[in-house]
C-alpha cells in the first residue's frame, strides 16, 4: 500500500496538493464544521493520520525530485524527495497527530479551539512545504509562513495583550530576516537557488557571511540563543499543546533540519574550523544560561520552556562539531527532545487542568490521585536529565564524546548543563508529586462530582481522561524504546539518511564518559538533598544556587530582564528612534526658527542701511565693484 500511496503522490503536482494544500483545507473544514466535538476529533484524526501515511510513503520510495513552473524559472516549486526530507517528514507528522490529539481533547470547552487547530494545520502546511522544498527560495516562502501562525496562536485570546506575539514577532522575524539575507548570498556565490545543485561552498569571504546568516536562521527558528526569548512568556500567555507543538517539537524539527543541511550539503563546513567553534560556543552559551534560569523557576510551564531551549544548545554543539558522531548525536537529541520535551508539557497540561495551575508553589502530592500522570513524568524528566537506558542518556553521550573531542571547555559546559538539568527536574517532581496533598486554596475547580471545598482538601481531584493520558503515554514508552532499541533510530534512520556507515548505536564505547556522566547525575541528587535539607521544601531546594555569593546579583539582572535580547533589541531602538527625534528637531527649528530669524534679522539689518543717503549707496557701489574686480583678478592669475 505505501508504494501505491507514493506513486500517487509523485504523479503529476499531487504531492503539492497533498501534501502542502490537504493539511490547510483539512484545518479549515475543522474550524468551520467542526464546532461537534465528536465531528472535531474524527476530522483532526483521520486529516492527521493521512498525512502521516502520506509522509511514511514518501519514506518508504525510492525518492525524486521535481519542479514545477511557477512565476519565473528561477523561482520553481522545485521538491525534493530523498531519505533525510522524507524522515524529518514523518517526525514532522508524527508529533503533529501526537500532539493534536492531545490538544482536541485539552481544548475540549474551548471556544478558540477551532482557530488554534486551523493554525496548527497551516502550520503543518508550511513546515511539509519547508521540508520538501530544493528551492532554497520558495523553501523561504514557507518558512514565513510558519512565522505568520506562531503570531496567530499566540493572539487568541491576548489581543488585548500581545506583548508575547509582538516579541515572537520581532525576534523570529530577525532570524528570518538574518536568514533571508543569507539565502541571497548563497544562491549569489552558488549560482543556482536549488539545494542539490549546490556544490558545497567554503565558509571564507563573502560565503561565510552568507553561512553565518543562515545558521542563526536555522537556529533562530528551532529557539536557539538569541532568539529565544519569547519562548518562556509564551508559556504564560500559550495554551499548553501550543507549547507541546512548537517551541516543543514543530519548530526545533524544521530549524535542525536547515541547520544539518547547511552543515552537510550547503557549504563546506570543517571540524576545528573557526565557525565550528564558533557555533559550538553558541551552542554551550545555549545549554548553559538557559538550563540556569530553568533551575530557579516556580512555574512548570515556564521551567519546561527554559529547557527546551536548553535542549536545543545540545543539539547545536552536537552539529556545530562537524564530527559525523556529533551531527548524528545532534539529530538523535532532536528526536529525543520531541518525545521527552512534548511528554512532559503535556504532563504540565495534565496537572493544570486538573488542578487549575501549574504554580509550582500551589500543588503538591499529585502522585496517589495522578499516577499515570507522575509516571510519564517520571519517565520523560529522567530522559530529558539523562538516565540510563533512557533515550535522552544515549544522545546526550553522543553529543558529550564529540565535544570533547573538540574542545574540553565544551564538554564541562555540555556536563553543566545535565548537572542543573538534573537538580531543576528533582526539584519539580518532588515538589509537585511527593509530599501531602495540595491545591491551590479557593481555586473554584468545579471538577465532575466535586464539592465547594476540594480546592482546600484535595478531594475528587483525579486522572486526566483517556484522550490526554494516551498521547503522553505514548511519548513516554517511546522514551524508554529508543534508548533500549536505540539501533533503529540511530542506524537504520539517521545514520543511513546522512550516508554515514560507522554505526552509533548500542552502549556508548567510552566507559570513562559514562561513568562520569553518572558520577554528575548522583552529585545533582546530592546538591537536591542539601537544597531539601537547607531550605526544608523541594520548591526552594535550589536556593541556595539562586542566591549564592556572585549569582545572586547575576539572576537578578536577569530575572529584570537586562540580558533579554529583546530588551536589548528595544533600548537600541529607543536610543536610535531618540537620535532620530533630536535630529528632525534640529532640522525643524533649522526651517521654522533659524531661517525665519535669519530672515528678519536681514530684513531689519537692510532696512536700517536703506535711510536714503546718497553718499553711502555710493560707498556700497564702489566696495561692490572693488570686490568683482579682485575676484576675476585672482581668476585670472589663477589660470596662469
Amino acid at each position: 500500500m505505501l508504494n501505491s500511496v507514493a506513486f500517487f503522490l509523485m504523479s503529476g503536482t499531487n504531492i503539492i496538493w497533498f501534501m502542502i494544500v490537504f493539511p490547510a483545507v483539512a484545518g479549515t473544514v475543522v474550524c468551520l464544521f467542526g464546532k461537534n466535538y465528536a465531528i472535531r476529533s474524527v476530522a483532526v484524526l483521520l486529516s492527521s493520520a493521512f498525512n502521516l501515511l502520506f509522509a511514511v510513503s514518501l519514506y518508504a520510495s525510492e525518492g525524486f525530485n521535481a519542479v514545477f513552473p511557477f512565476v519565473s524559472p528561477r523561482f520553481d516549486m522545485a521538491v525534493s524527495v530523498y531519505e533525510l526530507s522524507s524522515m524529518f517528514l514523518v517526525f514532522a507528522a508524527a508529533a503533529f497527530l501526537i500532539v493534536c490529539l492531545y490538544g482536541i481533547v485539552f481544548l475540549k470547552d474551548e471556544k478558540y479551539a477551532g482557530r488554534f487547530m486551523l493554525y496548527m494545520y497551516i502550520s503543518l502546511s508550511m513546515i511539509n512545504g519547508a521540508l520538501l522544498s530544493d528551492n532554497l527560495g520558495v523553501m523561504l516562502f514557507f518558512w514565513e509562513g510558519l512565522l505568520c501562525t506562531l503570531v496567530g496562536i499566540l493572539l487568541i485570546n491576548n489581543m488585548e495583550n500581545p506583548k508575547t506575539a509582538v516579541k515572537a514577532l520581532a525576534l523570529s522575524g530577525t532570524a528570518d530576516l538574518l536568514l533571508m539575507l543569507g539565502i541571497i548570498i548563497t544562491v549569489y556565490r552558488a549560482g543556482t537557488p536549488y539545494i542539490s545543485q549546490v556544490e558545497k561552498l567554503p565558509v571564507a569571504g563573502v560565503s561565510a557571511a552568507g553561512f553565518v546568516c543562515m545558521m542563526l536562521g536555522a537556529l533562530g527558528k528551532a529557539g536557539c540563543m538569541p532568539f529565544h526569548s519569547w519562548i518562556p512568556d509564551a508559556a504564560k500567555d500559550a495554551p499548553t499543546p501550543f507549547l507541546a507543538a512548537f517551541p516543543g517539537a514543530l519548530e526545533k524539527l524544521l530549524g535542525i533540519y536547515l541547520a544539518v543541511r547547511i552543515v552537510v550539503d550547503i557549504y563546506d563546513y570543517k571540524p576545528g574550523s573557526k565557525m565550528s567553534i564558533a557555533v559550538m560556543i553558541l551552542g554551550t552559551l545555549t545549554i548553559v544560561s538557559a538550563v540556569a534560569m530553568a533551575l530557579i523557576q516556580k512555574d512548570m510551564k515556564r521551567l519546561l520552556s527554559y529547557h527546551a531551549i536548553s535542549q536545543v544548545g545540545y543539539m547545536v554543539l552536537g552539529i556545530g562539531t562537524a564530527l559525523p558522531i556529533g551531527i548524528v548525536g545532534g539529530l538523535f537529541h532532536m528526536i529525543n527532545n520531541v518525545l521527552y520535551k512534548s511528554c512532559l508539557f503535556m504532563v504540565a497540561g495534565s496537572i493544570e487542568k486538573q488542578t487549575g495551575t501549574t504554580d509550582l508553589r500551589k500543588i503538591g502530592g499529585l502522585a496517589k490521585r495522578m499516577p499515570v500522570t507522575m509516571a510519564c513524568f517520571t519517565v520523560s524528566g529522567l530522559a530529558i536529565a539523562g538516565v540510563p537506558p533512557f533515550n535522552g542518556f544515549f544522545s546526550k553521550e553522543l553529543i558529550f564524546d564529540a565535544a570533547l573531542e573538540s574542545n574540553m571547555v565544551f564538554y564541562m559546559g555540555a556536563l553543566a548543563g545535565a548537572f542543573m538539568t538534573a537538580v531543576s527536574f528533582l526539584k519539580m517532581g518532588r515538589a509537585a508529586f511527593a509530599g501531602e496533598m495540595k491545591l491551590p486554596v479557593d481555586s473554584g475547580i468545579q471538577l465532575p462530582g466535586q464539592n465547594k471545598d476540594a480546592g482546600k482538601t484535595g478531594r475528587n481531584v483525579g486522572e486526566s481522561s483517556l484522550g490526554m493520558l494516551v498521547p503522553m503515554g505514548f511519548m513516554a514508552v517511546m522514551c524508554v524504546v529508543f534508548g533500549i532499541a536505540n539501533t533503529l533510530p540511530l542506524d537504520k534512520l539517521l545514520s543511513s539518511a546522512l550516508g554515514i556507515h560507522e554505526s552509533f548505536s548500542g552502549w556508548p564505547h567510552s566507559t570513562m564518559l559514562v561513568v562520569i556522566s553518572i558520577a554528575v547525575l548522583l552529585l545533582a541528587v546530592c546538591d537536591h538533598i542539601y537544597g531539601f535539607k537547607k531550605s526544608g521544601s523541594a520548591i526552594n531546594a535550589a536556593d541556595h544556587i539562586h542566591y549564592a555569593p556572585g549569582l545572586r546579583r547575576i539572576y537578578h539582572m536577569a530575572e529584570e530582564g537586562l540580558f533579554d535580547p529583546y530588551n536589548l533589541m528595544m533600548r537600541g531602538i529607543e536610543a536610535f528612534s531618540g537620535i532620530c527625534v533630536r535630529i528632525e528637531r534640529g532640522i525643524a527649528w533649522i526651517y521654522d526658527d533659524a531661517a525665519v530669524k535669519l530672515t528678519d534679522g536681514t530684513g531689519n539689518l537692510l532696512s536700517r542701511l536703506n535711510n536714503g543717503s546718497l553718499s553711502r549707496y555710493l560707498a556700497t557701489a564702489i566696495i561692490g565693484t572693488a570686490a568683482v574686480a579682485l575676484i576675476f583678478l585672482a581668476v585670472l592669475l589663477q589660470g596662469r
